[in-house]
């Protein structure tokens, strides 16, 4: 496992990290054993970055992971956790410094921390990023000792753009994947140049780039691959990258034969996205033992020729761009 420069808080994180948002819900039933089993197995392959957020499982995605440090002892690792999405509705005048302070506390509690590495701003509207006060809050927060750092989780380049003007923002967590490429033009060379940390979350656009998908493939009703295929529970670029499925089915075909037998899908979608050195750490979940190693094993895949990126933007360009690409 090869670790990464966190932006500028000097901290090193290995490339590939543990998204445990399938841990806490909405990626169908997980039992708190195979949730477990899956985050030490990714911390025994070398794993030292953890994303989660309060609102994953209602706190029981950060509740797994205290479990599994109290279990490990020794160093912890970097755990990043979000806040925002506790809000019953989505304003900017939610995020007071009482309601920050609140949600901060709430995850001091459920990860048993002394104080956070990292708290993301949890996908808000895209008007927050014209609010520097709520900037501001974050900072009193850092001063007080409650989080040492602090980013912000978007879905669109522009809130990306926009956040990355305020010098207190550490890092932005943006889907970025073979099917949602344009994070990687201009948004990569700022994050660069700003010495910003970048978090790249859906790596496998919601399991289509893992290859094991078919047209009659069947996901639980409590998995968001089914209740929010056309995003009637949230943004519908947080399922299958907002790719529509079948075009996304098709695209997985004119790639597979690039993948190399002695490798997996899942594992070339993986090593794709750590061929761009402005990513710092990618996040692929894991809903059991095997998932999370095979995640970790991707770190050690041969750099993918030229050739094949040329081939993977191509793919892109005729099939999915018109999908996606001016949408985020």
């Amino acid at each position: 496992m090869q670790s990464r420069k966190f932006g500028r808080t000097g901290r090193q994180v290995s490339e590939i990290g543990f998204g445990s948002w399938a841990i806490g819900a909405s990626w169908g039933e997980v039992n708190d054993d195979d949730a477990v089993a899956a985050l030490h197995a990714a911390l025994d392959a070398g794993v030292t970055f953890i994303d989660t957020a309060d609102v994953y499982g209602d706190g029981r995605s950060e509740k797994l992971i205290a479990r599994v440090m109290k279990e490990r002892g020794g160093d912890r690792p970097f755990i990043a956790t979000k806040a925002g999405k506790r809000l019953p509705q989505q304003t900017v005048e939610g995020f007071t410094q009482e309601n920050l302070t609140d949600w901060v506390d709430r995850s001091l509690g459920y990860l048993e921390a002394d104080t956070l590495d990292l708290v993301q701003l949890h996908c808000p509207l895209t008007d927050l990023y014209y609010h520097p006060e709520v900037f501001e809050r974050l900072d009193r927060l850092v001063e007080q000792g409650k989080i040492r750092n602090y980013g912000v989780s978007v879905e669109r380049v522009e809130e990306a753009l926009k956040a990355m003007q305020y010098p207190g923002v550490a890092s932005v967590q943006i889907i970025f994947n073979a099917f949602r490429q344009r994070p990687a033009e201009l948004f990569f060379d700022l994050a660069k140049k700003n010495d910003v940390a970048i978090i790249a979350r859906v790596p496998l656009a919601s399991g289509l780039l893992s290859g094991k998908f078919k047209a009659d493939t069947r996901f639980e009703d409590s998995d968001h691959r089914k209740f929010n295929r056309n995003g009637e529970a949230f943004d519908v670029g947080e399922t299958f990258s907002g790719v529509p499925y079948e075009v996304g089915l098709a695209a997985v075909e004119r790639i597979r034969p690039l993948v190399s037998d002695d490798t997996t899908m899942a594992k070339f979608a993986l090593r794709w996205i750590l061929m761009f050195d402005a990513v710092t750490v990618v996040i692929p979940g894991a809903r059991n033992r095997a998932q999370a190693r095979s995640n970790a094993e991707a770190a050690a895949l041969p750099p993918l020729s030229g050739a094949v990126m040329d081939k993977v933007r191509a793919i892109y360009d005729q099939d999915i761009k018109p999908h996606v690409h001016q949408r985020w």
